[in-house]
């Protein structure tokens, strides 16, 4: 399975447990409960009507005792036209109130687990894939929509049906009921299980189908080396095999539909005709006989239709418990704020006192070992050492998107746990070696930076980034769509628009992951200009593999295997004889 793929929606067993659980999202459907039980009624009434109509029939096959309402019309047919009128109207009202209750329920349950998912820590999301969380969002609460609009109604409605249509039966007489209860709905059970058999190989068919297309897509992607290694007729025979496959199961599936619609014809009809030769057997009237034969369609196409509900039910409660198990995470201690307090205001001071850290998924393997320093306000601070030394745990504890096992982090001599989680983030900005652009247009990237800035903001920080220049050439200007992840951009626009995000924010603290080691002269030396510019005034803390971009730095910290191992300024450093100095050597003798 690839890494975006998801797994199919799981069916869950039906259990009290289960159950309490799936009750909880009726939470959701509380505001709009008048509405919902209005639903519920007009729902039982109609089904109640249904019962109504095998009886009514029978009247009007029946003809005798019927006096004449109007001229050509006996009071049978005037009441079946009352009740199906009747039975419409209220299945009308059924369908769009449960459809405006589910729709407010869902947008409101989207919303919550939406919220509440994107304030989850990062460990959560280190735990799961993004398809998956998706698909939370979208199949999950899709098929909740099902299970509220149709799922429900239909198994309240056929509950109504077989308790009121067997009551009716028996009533009518009880050796048939129970002749025809030893019968029918057992050949209807048969003929589901049947069913789900049959469509096994349906779903087989298609997953070949799919099989020969990913085929297909692979080739035409890939005609090039397909042509440079001369493969064409081996992709002719792999292209054969899949769909000679997909053949030879529906031939297989075809045989066993074959057999089913033998079955149907001989099982379920032929036990129809044995109800009705029994009924005649006993000399039933022939009104009540054709009402007790309808009432009996009425229960076994009830009882084959609980069997599809059953299914729903449990891909419902699936998908509930999914939804449940996401909004039971407990999420970071995140909270709006229109401006910063000024006693969280912070003045750009660092402190690392022994700081030990391991990744929640891997507690056993101590990334950061009893780590100290100290950054001060202005200060440019770069961390340099071999890759897993700890460097980027460093920022991600700065950022706060972890806490460390033991040891403290301190902004201005207060603990980074003290100052409201919101409220230091917005004090900080990161400009990555990887940026990450949005689908959207340069501005909405650029605004992310500070939602609601106006044009002239968004002008000046391009300009700050030097990337005002390219964006001038673009047609659309800062209109211009950039495209998934920001792929119509090459990658030192990308990282401009980054910088510009950053210089948009106006942080107290800027935090450099490796900004510039992916890029081409010419592009280096404008964003490192644009970086420099950035940096001037603001505490930085900068990870750098090209030490060329950080000789002027007024602290390096070297790090190696979560130590700290050397620590000065580069003129320093290159006087011992250690780490910093190897590294040093073997960039600058190979330049």
């Amino acid at each position: 399975m690839r890494k975006d793929e998801i797994s199919p929606i799981e069916k869950r067993p039906i259990k009290l447990s289960s159950l309490k659980k799936t009750f909880r999202l009726f939470h959701y459907v509380k505001p709009y409960w008048p509405q919902f039980a209005l639903g519920l009624l007009f729902l039982l009434v109609s089904s109640l009507a249904g019962l109504a109509l095998p009886k009514l029939l029978g009247e009007l096959v029946d003809g005798k005792n019927n006096a004449q309402v109007f001229n050509g019309l006996n009071r049978a047919g005037v009441l079946l036209v009352g009740v199906l009128l009747a039975q419409a109207t209220f299945s009308f009202f059924r369908i769009v109130l449960f459809v405006n209750v589910t729709e407010k329920t869902l947008a409101t349950l989207r919303q919550t687990v939406y919220g509440h998912m994107i304030k989850l820590p990062m460990k959560f999301f280190l735990e799961k894939r993004v398809g998956e969380l998706s698909s939370r969002i979208s199949a999950d609460i899709s098929l909740l929509q099902e299970t509220f609009t149709t799922t429900l109604a239909e198994f309240i409605r056929q509950m109504i049906l077989i308790v009121g249509g067997v009551t009716i039966m028996l009533l009518t007489s009880w050796q048939l009921t129970f002749f025809m209860l030893a019968i029918l709905p057992v050949m209807m059970v048969i003929a589901v299980f049947f069913g789900k058999f049959i469509r096994k190989f349906s779903k087989q068919v298609q997953e070949q189908v799919a099989k020969s297309n990913t085929v297909v897509e692979e080739t035409l992607q890939g005609i090039f080396n397909v042509k440079a290694f001369a493969n064409e007729f081996f992709e002719i025979a792999r292209y054969k095999e899949r769909t000679n496959e997909a053949a030879k199961i529906g031939m297989k599936g075809g045989r066993f539909r074959g057999f089913f619609s033998s079955f149907i014809i001989l099982g379920i009809f032929g036990a129809l005709v044995a109800v009705i030769w029994r009924g005649v057997a006993m000399h039933m009237p022939t009104a009540s006989l054709l009402s007790f034969v309808l009432y009996s369609l009425f229960i076994g196409g009830s009882i084959a239709g609980l069997a599809e509900v059953y299914t729903n039910l449990q891909k419902s409660i699936g998908a509930t418990e999914h939804l449940l198990e996401i909004l039971d995470e407990p999420t970071e201690d995140l909270a709006p704020f229109n401006e910063i307090k000024r006693e969280n205001i912070v003045d750009g001071q660092i402190s690392f006192r022994d700081v030990t850290f391991a990744y929640p998924s891997r507690p056993d393997l101590t990334i950061l070992d009893k780590v100290s320093f100290d950054v001060y306000p202005d200060q440019k601070v770069a961390l340099v050492g071999p890759s897993g030394g700890g460097k980027s745990t460093i920022v991600s504890l700065l950022l706060r998107i972890y806490d460390p096992v033991s040891g403290s982090v301190y902004f201005d001599g207060r603990k980074s746990d003290s100052i409201p989680l919101s409220q230091l983030r917005s004090q900080l900005a990161i400009v990555p070696q990887d940026v990450f652009l949005f689908g959207g247009t340069i501005a909405e990237n650029i605004s992310y930076g500070k939602p609601g800035a106006t044009e002239a903001e968004l002008i000046e920080a391009a300009k700050q980034a030097n990337a005002w220049e390219f964006i001038q050439r673009f047609p659309d200007g800062m209109n211009t769509i950039v495209g998934e992840r920001g792929v119509q951009l090459s990658g030192g626009q990308r990282q401009r628009i980054a910088i510009a995000r950053a210089v948009l924010k106006n942080p107290r603290i800027l935090i450099l992951d490796e900004a510039t080691s992916a890029l081409d002269a010419e592009s280096e030396r404008l964003v490192q200009d644009a970086l420099d510019k950035l940096m001037a005034g603001r505490t930085s803390i900068v990870i750098a593999h090209r030490l060329s971009t950080i000789r002027e730095a007024d602290k390096i910290i070297v790090l190696d295997k979560g130590a700290i191992i050397e620590e000065g300024t580069h003129g320093e450093l290159v006087e011992q004889e250690g780490l910093y100095r190897m590294l040093s050597n073997m960039q600058f003798q190979s330049n």
